[in-house]
């Protein structure tokens, strides 16, 4: 045995290697900063800055209103944190399996969501209140990321061309049971794109629709003679909830898409649809806010994913050479082609 070690690497050569371990990081410490949020709120209590730039106690706004006001904001910060855990857990799955594989999509999709989620930072410019710790977090974890792209481009078969993120992994029979269950997935992450976009325009704009204002009992008005500086705080949870669902959304759609089909890719989404249904529909009856037209979204949502999952997912995972059987047929016939 030769009494000189071979590997001459430094240990931040190490530490990067090809560059997912720094995406992996990203996706952890997403997962935890979405866990965090949860807590957070969980515990009734407003982080410091919040308690600094309002000037008040989330135990002295909860004896406002019957402590509503608290509790609408609880309900956006924990299902803010299902969406960022969500995400996490996404990218995690992103780094160790379709990039290690050098699939090309894999890379384009962290570009794509990670321009969506950090940029959705930049919502504060809509309603002013600029969250220092969130923005501190985002310029630590955002050269990180940045790096982890760079370092595992040079490891991806070139040209490194957007196209791969729009071409299928395979094409099944849309009558199919997977045909028609990918299909609810995908309808599944559509919708999740749509509303959380449109709540993160809201949050920059009008804020609360009516039954936001039924639940707390008061009007923007009267929000505003609490406190000044309420609604703009509201409006940041509400602008970051819906840039993580949107986030979400986007990577769910593009994982179902691109992604190969396998038992760790519907694990992963699975874990994704409960992080992200299980807090965005469960906090409501928690805090009492039960509106059917509010809820019915998220419910109708949940509802098409576990359909979706149950069709898609069960032939995979019971008898995966018969959906192998299936696609190889329809490819024979001109219709689809399997990615082995």
């Amino acid at each position: 045995m030769s009494p000189i070690d071979s590997d001459n690497r430094g240990i931040f050569e190490a530490a990067i290697g090809d560059g997912r371990p720094l995406l992996l990081f990203t996706g952890l410490a997403l997962m935890l900063s979405g866990g965090f949020a949860i807590f957070t709120a969980a515990t009734g209590h407003f982080l410091p800055q919040d308690t600094q730039y309002l000037g008040m106690t989330a135990s002295e706004l909860c004896a406002l209103q019957h402590c509503r006001v608290v509790h609408f904001m609880i309900h956006d910060r924990v299902a803010w944190g299902g969406s960022l855990i969500a995400v996490g857990a996404l990218y995690m799955w992103l780094a160790e399996f379709p990039l290690r594989q050098k699939e090309a999509w894999a890379w384009w999709l962290f570009v794509v969501t990670g321009i969506v989620g950090f940029g959705s930072f930049l919502a504060y410019l809509g309603y002013g209140y600029l969250d220092t710790w969130h923005g501190m977090a985002t310029l630590l974890l955002l050269p990180l990321f940045i790096g982890g792209l760079i370092r595992s481009s040079f490891t991806l078969p070139k040209p490194l061309t957007l196209r791969s993120l729009f071409t299928p992994s395979i094409k099944p029979r849309w009558t199919s049971a997977f045909g028609i269950g990918r299909l609810l997935l995908l309808a599944t992450a559509c919708g999740m794109i749509a509303g959380g976009l449109t709540i993160m325009i809201f949050g920059m704009t009008r804020v609360f629709v009516p039954q936001d204002l039924q639940f707390i009992g008061a009007q923007a008005d009267d929000l505003r003679a609490i406190n000044p500086r309420l609604i703009p705080l509201i409006a940041h949870d509400r602008a970051g909830f819906g840039g993580g669902i949107a986030t979400c959304g986007l990577t769910v759609w593009f994982c179902v898409w691109c992604g190969k089909p396998s038992r760790h890719l519907w694990q992963i989404l699975l874990v994704a649809g409960l992080a992200g249904f299980s807090t965005a529909i469960g906090i409501h009856p928690i805090v009492g806010y039960n509106d059917f037209v509010h809820l019915a979204p998220a419910m109708l949502g949940a509802l098409i994913f576990l359909i979706g999952m149950k069709l898609s997912f069960t032939p995979m995972h019971t008898n995966l050479n018969r959906l192998k059987a299936e696609l190889n047929k329809a490819a024979a016939e001109g219709e689809a082609h399997f990615v082995n």
